[in-house]
């Protein structure tokens, strides 16, 4: 199987949730702020429009480039970049926030390295054209990017606010009759898994549960790559949570590791796909969090804290838990100064 039938046999499916809101933005027509560096922006890959939104009060979503400018010439409340698997619960999110606050809310969602780039570089570039702003809120998956980021000058305060775990997604009714782990390392499957590039899900839980299994090694075939394949069976991909059930779909992968809250979107959607849950050792429950920070002299900095607060209500943790996301504990949703 090469790359270039792999990748042109799957389809990128456009998933989009209904959209609400009720209010006016107070904030807008503050410029983001913008970097002299526009050269070295993070580049976004292209055919990601669904990834890049502006959710109005009144219900209307704007999508891509137009987006894009809209962030960029501070006509939004306040802006968000987080990490690329909660697109499909953005729009619930963000109506829950507005049911409360006049804002119309900026979100871009990206595989966490790649916001972290963007965040340290100013900015994006998509489809050549470059948009160098700052987010007012970011989001991460793990404590040592907040860390880079405050000490870089970017982050500043942040939340706990949900947990997650692994699965291996499979095709319907399991015909591999994959059990757990052990079975990435079967020579004849096909397997597909998120880039240690970029990837929050692969560079910070499932590499380490792979290695802690022996099997590292075998499937990466000593690559760090996205877009790539690994061993000869192994894929790497780009932007996991769309490319894996994808493929799933198609007949052209076996197994894939991704986010629980992945497989509940994909049977949402009615994709072909099946799960098998793994043990604690393995799904990782009990050590992945998702964290949101907010930016030093942002250009919406009280509209950013008013989000990392309502990330601590019972409002945004039942409309993430009604993707299948693990909601943070009472102590974890306080917001405090990253140290």
């Amino acid at each position: 199987m090469k790359p270039s039938n792999l990748l042109a046999a799957l389809v990128i499916p456009v998933f989009s949730l209904g959209a609400y809101a009720a209010f006016a933005a107070p904030e807008a027509g503050t410029p983001a702020h913008t970097s002299p560096a526009a050269q070295n922006l993070e580049p976004i890959p292209a055919n990601k429009d669904e990834d890049l939104r502006v959710f109005y009060p009144d219900g209307k979503v704007v999508k891509g480039e137009e987006a894009l400018e809209l962030m960029q010439a501070g006509k939004t409340g306040f802006n968000i970049w987080l990490a690329g698997n909660q697109f499909f619960a953005m729009e619930a999110v963000t109506h829950a926030f507005q049911k409360h606050h006049k804002d119309v809310v900026g979100v871009i969602t990206m595989p966490p390295g790649k916001v972290m780039n963007a965040v340290l570089k100013g900015g994006w570039v998509y489809k050549s054209k470059e948009y160098a702003m700052t987010p007012d809120v970011f989001g991460m998956v793990d404590m040592g990017s907040m860390q880079k980021l405050k000490e870089a000058g970017k982050g500043k305060n942040y939340v706990t606010y949900m947990h997650n775990q692994l699965v291996l997604m499979v095709a319907k009714g399991n015909p591999k009759h994959i059990k757990g782990i052990a079975d990435l390392g079967r020579p004849e499957l096909q397997v597909m898994l998120p880039n240690p590039v970029t990837e929050g899900i692969m560079k910070f839980y499932a590499k380490k549960v792979l290695q802690n299994n022996g099997l590292w090694d075998k499937l990466s075939d000593g690559k760090e790559c996205q877009s790539c394949y690994g061993a000869p069976n192994v894929y790497f991909t780009a932007v996991h949570h769309r490319e894996i059930p994808d493929g799933i779909s198609a007949g052209k992968v076996d197994v894939g590791v991704v986010w629980a809250t992945e497989y509940q979107n994909a049977i949402t959607h009615h994709l072909p796909v099946g799960v098998v849950n793994l043990p604690e050792k393995d799904s990782m429950k009990n050590e992945v969090n998702y964290l949101a920070g907010d930016v030093p002299g942002a250009p919406h900095a009280k509209a950013a804290a008013e989000y990392l607060k309502f990330l601590g209500t019972p409002a945004a943790q039942e409309a993430y838990a009604k993707f299948g996301f693990i909601k943070a504990s009472k102590e974890e949703l306080a917001v405090r100064a990253i140290q």
